[in-house]
């Protein structure tokens, strides 16, 4: 053999090794990619739960009480500050709807659309909620100065504002649930997450529809009913940080669940 054909066939098998890696390097890098998404959108649903449910917290410990008005300068800082979190979880709602999309698309554009759609109907009826809310602040004032008949008619205000938010809440959750019952769906079909969390989604955010109507016709069943889907909103956040979306359905490819080891094998595309 020349020196010539040894010294081309090195060559060759450098190359392959070369290309070997940068395939390897290639597949860690969408592997990198595909659990930091996975992992900040998991982050946001967490980050929702926290931040509405603090400042709903905060702004229930001021308005809690039969004659709140009265005492509602002494507490205006918590108040404010508590509908301020309420409000800042627009912004995590819709950095969640516009990372998903992208995902959801991939498999069924009219699903992802919808689930946006929700998530933005959802944020602005719980934005008008929390602007009836800041309304009891300039109330307290003129109820203070007021006093007499005044403080009967802003006390009967301050309720139809509280209640007004309460009824925002409930519109936003039932528009959110209907949405979130056409991700889970897709979730469930394209294999993304494992069917059992998957179908734990629609069945959680179909009995919190239920619940959200219920309370607007003025059934008060919403708390209990949103225990299935507020659990789902916790356990797939908690899957996302450790598994991540499933790697060949996030990238688009048919997935089926293998008979035999049970592992997700991939099939190429015609």
């Amino acid at each position: 053999m020349s020196s010539n054909a040894t010294t081309a066939r090195v060559l060759d098998t450098l190359g392959a090794l070369d290309n070997l890696g940068g395939e390897s390097r290639r597949k860690n890098g969408w592997m990198d990619a595909r659990m930091t998404v996975s992992r900040v959108i998991g982050s946001l649903f967490l980050a929702g739960f926290l931040v509405y449910g603090v400042g709903f917290g905060l702004v229930t410990s001021v308005i809690g009480a039969p004659d709140f008005l009265s005492t509602l300068a002494a507490h205006q800082t918590t108040l404010v500050l508590g509908a301020f979190l309420m409000l800042l979880n627009t912004v995590v709602d819709v950095g969640k709807g516009v990372l998903f999309f992208p995902i959801l698309e991939t498999h069924g554009k009219r699903t992802a659309l919808t689930y946006l759609a929700a998530l933005l109907v959802q944020v602005v009826m719980l934005d008008l909620g929390v602007l009836a809310l800041l309304m009891l602040v300039p109330l307290s004032q003129y109820a203070l100065d007021a006093g007499g008949a005044g403080m009967a008619w802003a006390e009967a205000l301050g309720g139809l504002l509280t209640k007004s938010n309460t009824m925002a809440y409930q519109i936003g959750q039932a528009t959110l649930g209907v949405g979130g019952v056409f991700m889970a769906a897709l979730l469930y079909r394209t294999r993304l997450v494992p069917r059992f969390l998957a179908g734990w989604g629609v069945i959680g955010y179909a009995i919190h529809v239920v619940g959200a109507i219920a309370e607007i016709f003025g059934l008060p069943i919403s708390l209990m009913l949103l225990i299935p889907g507020g659990l789902f909103e916790v356990a797939l956040p908690l899957w996302l940080f450790v598994k991540g979306f499933n790697a060949s359905a996030m990238a688009g490819e048919p997935v089926q669940k293998h008979a035999v080891a049970g592992e997700p094998v991939r099939f190429a595309q015609a």
